[in-house]
């Protein structure tokens, strides 16, 4: 998706409540400004939060309303580092952990953010029910059909200012790593095998640093704790030492390698979460799981013709969704983010983007992309549905601006 640069907004409200969020969107209203929703703590959500028009950050709606048995009532500026210490003193615990843990709760459920549980989806599935404000400034308490509509609704619907999310008893994982090659990792299945998982993997070489996490037997004295980074287990082999020596040099802002060693253990919001800072780089699809293996030998043939190399793909797996214009709608989903450095490897973002559009691919909406109306007509079964809502909450389109309205159309 480009942009036009812009000089920033022309004004940030910053309320502290619901009702401060109404007289925010009815001010905007009688002003005739156009408004964009953001969590100000929470990952950049690439060109969605880049505008000129005025700024609703709802950053300073904090707090958890209510811990129950199954589910938690959380104001959606929560940051979900927060939400998870509070749910963990409570014996609960989200069911995926999105790495963007500064991020606030509603911005990773209007963005689609996900976790690397393949047997999960992402935050946004998790939602049982949402409060909103929507474009004349009324309150809605979602939780019928419409809900899936709300589900990554990229803030073009209302500002989100308070969900319900499904919870599962905490448990303490211990986390793995190994090297090997990325046919191994494919033909036994291993990505599908554990609680969490993910793969990065050197393109054309095959070389591939699997990490893996499962519960731990509660009764067994417990490791100790320690933050689980993005860093390859060089360890085992050499050819293993030479994708962490890859990896690192592209990645430089990973943490100190003897910042974490395989056989961690601790609560997943500590354990899980990726301390990558987002990049602006990043390519981002949602392909069919299974065309994960075609499209991995897709991208790996059209690099070596080229004479490119792909720096570490991260490779992680959810299930299928049902909101409605989430990437994972409607099918089991291989996630695959990769990322470039600066203009001049544009022409490898581009290539990889087109080899993972013609692998059914979505993008996701936190990276860049040209996708247009036209585009997500076809993609998405319910876009017409989407789109149907939206004409409900924001008939006068309060929530868009120029970079929105060129993706959802005006």
């Amino acid at each position: 998706m480009s942009t036009k640069p812009t000089d920033g907004p022309r004004r940030t409200d910053r309320p502290l409540d619901e009702a401060g969020v109404v007289t925010a969107v009815r001010r905007a209203a009688q002003r005739g400004a156009r408004i964009r929703p953001t969590g100000a703590a929470g990952r950049p959500p690439g060109p969605l939060a880049r505008t000129d028009e005025q700024v609703v950050d709802a950053s300073a709606l904090t707090g958890v309303a209510a811990v129950g048995e199954e589910r938690v009532v959380v104001r959606a500026g929560e940051a979900i580092a927060d939400l998870c210490v509070e749910l963990a003193a409570a014996g609960r615990a989200l069911a995926v952990v999105p790495d963007a843990a500064r991020a606030t709760v509603g911005g990773a459920v209007g963005l689609g953010m996900y976790g690397g549980a393949p047997l999960q989806g992402s935050l946004s599935a998790q939602v049982e029910s949402a409060r909103l404000v929507d474009g004349r400034g009324v309150v809605r308490h979602v939780d019928g059909a419409e809900l899936d509509a709300v589900r990554c609704g990229l803030g073009a619907l209302g500002v989100l200012t308070a969900l319900e999310l499904r919870t599962v008893p905490l448990t303490r994982l211990a986390v793995h790593e190994h090297a090997t090659r990325l046919e191994d990792v494919l033909s036994d299945d291993v990505l599908a095998r554990h609680a969490w998982t993910e793969m990065d993997v050197l393109l054309p070489g095959g070389q591939a640093v699997v990490r893996w996490a499962d519960p731990v037997d509660p009764d067994r004295e417990p490791a100790p704790a320690a933050g689980f980074t993005t860093r390859a287990a060089g360890r085992a082999e050499e050819w293993g030492r030479k994708v962490t020596r890859l990896a690192s040099t592209a990645w430089s802002s990973w943490p100190p390698p003897d910042r974490w060693t395989p056989g961690t253990e601790g609560p997943p919001h500590e354990v899980l979460p990726d301390p990558q800072p987002w990049d602006p780089d990043t390519a981002e699809w949602a392909i069919p799981r299974a065309a994960l293996r075609g499209a991995l030998r897709e991208l790996g043939a059209a690099t070596t013709a080229r004479g490119w190399e792909l720096r570490p793909v991260r490779v992680r797996l959810g299930a299928a969704e049902t909101g409605w214009i989430h990437p994972a709608h409607g099918r089991e989903t291989a996630w695959l983010r990769i990322r470039t450095r600066g203009a001049a490897q544009e022409p490898l973002r581009r290539l990889a983007g087109a080899v993972l559009e013609d692998a059914s691919g979505r993008p996701h909406w936190t990276a860049r992309h040209e996708w247009r109306p036209e585009d997500l007509a076809v993609a998405y079964p319910n876009w017409t549905d989407f789109q149907r809502v939206r004409d409900t909450y924001d008939p006068d389109r309060r929530f868009t601006d120029e970079n929105l309205a060129r993706l959802l159309g005006p």
